[in-house]
């Protein structure tokens, strides 16, 4: 906890004061959040954060939860806590759409294991958010009928990023302190940090990812979009472990927070690429610079280090995902091709030009990138770069109707992602300060497979750089 003067986002904690001392209930939170989205769906523009709710269901599991409240048997620190998931996850009983207007044609009659570990854990799942179509962009500019495009909350005329856009932009518009995103090229990290709210990827296989479309099965991690350092922990803890049902992450060490709430950063050794790292806007640069010295006055190291071929890292990714995205969309592509967005035609027509040596040479290279960093982590404990080189962008008039293919802008974009999602290495995205024209700026912090618990306690240390935290324009205060 730290005392903050000024606006501060309300998190898992806020909530949690709320319900044991009786000044709320889940149930009237549950009320006030049905108000906020009808609210959101009416404003000019509307938000379009959360794509698709249901009035009773949210009502129904806040109901639940108040009961536990009042006979003291809460079932986790995330009783009554107001979560959305991603529309690539299944939740019942929305439509698993995917971002798309074809897929998810009935009801879902399944959970997703993280819905169903959230349902579990008691939290109150107020609706599904929106996404990048089939997650196959980093604007979240989606301008289909069901989905539209989703505002940034704070600038309603610049994008969210993407693919996970609803849910970075449903919390930082205060409609719930927690949701779910995919991380496969930053999906994530990138809205997170538009956004200026935390973003966690754990490591491949870490959460499972049984229940949401397997869109790309190498390179897709899950993690928790949130308020605060704090409280991504806390939906890492519980949501991190194996899945009978998602093989890839069976042999995962146990997850721990072991140090996370050390009193500084001493004996830690930051690695930095110096050169890879300035290969940014100048604001962005600046931030992330100060950012890096406030971690070095806690104790911290800064160790420079050298991050081998990373442009061929930055091909073999892109082979990668969009190959096996192509996969497994083959059938989509043909059948619903003209249901489909411009932008998510162009990229599959892109991806579909791989070849089968393509994708070899690929996963070659994602062998020597692994055996690089295994290198590095043996003399650091974490890797620092910006999270994204630049803030925001517009949103112009005919991406509203045709929506938005910016290939320089992709790429660019993905620039400090990809060798997380190419090696399966985790990251935490965290807003250090902002531009001249008050979009959200971010800094960057991966550790080696399985050490989220690293990455969590730089994390919590780097919060405490911001001096402030700007109000978003478009923000709703659920415990008002």
């Amino acid at each position: 906890d730290s005392a903050r003067n000024g606006f501060s986002f309300k998190g898992i904690k806020d909530y949690l004061e709320c319900y044991r001392s009786g000044k709320l209930t889940p149930s009237q939170v549950a009320k006030n959040i049905i108000a906020m989205l009808e609210d959101c769906d009416k404003s000019t523009p509307p938000l379009r954060a959360i794509v698709q709710w249901d009035q009773e269901q949210i009502m129904l599991m806040a109901e639940a939860s108040t009961a536990r409240y009042r006979n003291k048997c809460t079932l986790s620190c995330l009783d009554g806590i107001p979560v959305c998931l991603k529309e690539e996850f299944k939740v019942v009983p929305y439509h698993h759409r995917v971002g798309t207007v074809y897929l998810g044609t009935q009801p879902e009659t399944e959970d997703a294991t993280v819905a169903k570990k959230l349902r579990e854990a008691g939290a109150v799942i107020i609706g599904v958010s929106n996404m990048h179509e089939l997650g196959t962009g980093t604007t979240g500019c989606n301008p289909n009928r069901y989905h539209k495009i989703p505002r940034n909350p704070y600038n309603p005329n610049h994008f969210t990023g993407g693919s996970s856009s609803g849910s970075a932009a449903a919390v930082a518009a205060g409609l719930c302190p927690v949701a779910i995103g995919t991380d496969g090229g930053g999906s994530v990290r990138i809205p997170s940090s538009f956004c200026g709210v935390v973003g966690l990827k754990g490591t491949f296989g870490r959460i499972s990812c049984h229940g949401s479309l397997p869109l790309s099965y190498s390179t897709v991690s899950v993690g928790p979009i949130c308020t605060s350092v704090a409280d991504a922990a806390i939906v890492y803890s519980i949501l991190a472990e194996p899945d009978p049902l998602y093989p890839y992450g069976l042999k995962q060490p146990k997850a721990t927070l072991s140090d996370m709430c050390a009193p500084d950063l001493k004996g830690l050794k930051l690695g930095v690429d110096w050169t890879f790292f300035k290969a940014c806007d100048a604001e962005v640069l600046s931030a992330c610079e100060k950012a890096v010295k406030h971690l070095q006055s806690l104790g911290a190291s800064v160790v420079e280090v050298s991050l081998p071929e990373m442009e061929e890292t930055r091909v073999a990714h892109v082979i990668c995902i969009l190959s096996e995205m192509r996969d497994f969309l083959q059938p989509d592509f043909n059948k619903h091709f003209h249901e489909m967005n411009l932008e998510t035609r162009a990229s599959l027509a892109l991806a579909s030009q791989f070849t089968a040596l393509d994708y070899i040479k690929a996963n070659r290279q994602r062998t020597r990138s692994i055996r690089f960093l295994q290198e590095i982590f043996s003399t650091v404990n974490c890797i620092l770069t910006p999270a994204i080189p630049c803030t925001a962008p517009r949103i112009y008039e005919s991406d509203l109707l045709t929506g938005s293919s910016n290939m320089s802008f992709t790429v660019r974009s993905m620039r400090f992602m990809q060798l997380g999602n190419f090696t399966g290495i985790p990251g935490l995205v965290v807003p250090v300060g902002y531009s001249t024209a008050g979009l959200p700026i971010s800094l960057q912090v991966m550790a080696k497979w399985w050490d989220e618990a690293v990455l969590l306690r730089v994390g919590l240390k780097l919060e405490q750089f911001r001096d402030q935290t700007k109000k978003p324009s478009i923000y709703y205060d659920i415990l008002a």
